[in-house]
């Protein structure tokens, strides 16, 4: 089942000043967080998604679900999901339990494969969120020695495209708990726990904040709200 819907309609009718946005792994913890955000400030997003169980917790979050295997699709493919969008942001992962061959596959793979869908579509604005730690030459035998070498080579690839205004974020151990809205951005921070909540919301202001593109960013729990956290990271402040 694949459920692909050009956006050139909806970019000419939506409201000026909002933002279509594409999501890879619309229904991880993130992704469902940022939807959530983007549509309660108006803006138009689109998750893509594997499994179509998933588009009803998506449509709940304010998202059109777009179902697209990342694994199997080509670059045309995935390049029509994200004609006319605004902004593209990588927030798939294989997930845990999974084997070191799915972190080359989706870690690595699908996000090489959504940054050059984007250059295909012309959307600029890229985001990726990575790991803390991600690094082509992590060294181990491990699974998530895997995720970090997988993690560090699509980074690598993205920071690589020319035609991408990217920025990559990488958090540091994911939790739970409830956002706070303050949080430390920077190109390193040290490690440190920070909530999903908190990610989101500095992916939403990401993308509202242009002049952190070409930059890879840490972020942790800290003393900053997450607006003033993004302004002096991109140097605006």
């Amino acid at each position: 089942m694949r459920t692909v819907r050009t956006v050139r309609a909806h970019a000419r009718g939506r409201t000026v000043g909002t933002m279509r946005i594409v999501i890879a792994g619309g229904h991880g913890q993130i992704a469902l967080r940022l939807e959530r955000l983007l549509a309660a400030r108006g803006d138009e997003v689109a998750g893509i998604i594997r499994n179509p169980e998933q588009a009803d917790e998506l449509r709940a979050s304010g998202a059109e679900p777009v179902v697209l295997d990342l694994e199997s699709a080509s670059v045309d493919e995935v390049a029509a999901v994200l004609e006319g969008a605004d902004a593209a942001v990588f927030a798939a992962g294989a997930g845990p339990g999974s084997g070191a061959a799915r972190k080359e596959t989706v870690d690595r793979g699908a996000a090489v494969l959504f940054a050059d869908a984007a250059e295909r579509a012309g959307v600029r604005r890229h985001i990726v969120v990575s790991s803390m730690g991600a690094d082509p030459d992590h060294q181990g035998d491990e699974v998530f020695d895997a995720y970090q070498r997988a993690k560090g080579e699509a980074d690598a690839y993205v920071r690589s495209r020319a035609a991408l205004d990217w920025t990559i974020l990488r958090p540091g151990m994911l939790t739970n708990d409830a956002g706070t809205g303050l949080v430390r951005l920077a190109g390193s921070t040290g490690r440190g726990p920070v909530p999903r909540d908190d990610v989101a919301a500095v992916l939403a202001e990401l993308l509202d904040t242009p002049a952190t593109a070409g930059l890879t960013l840490e972020l942790i729990a800290g003393p900053d709200p997450v607006a003033d956290a993004t302004k002096a990271a991109a140097g605006t402040a």
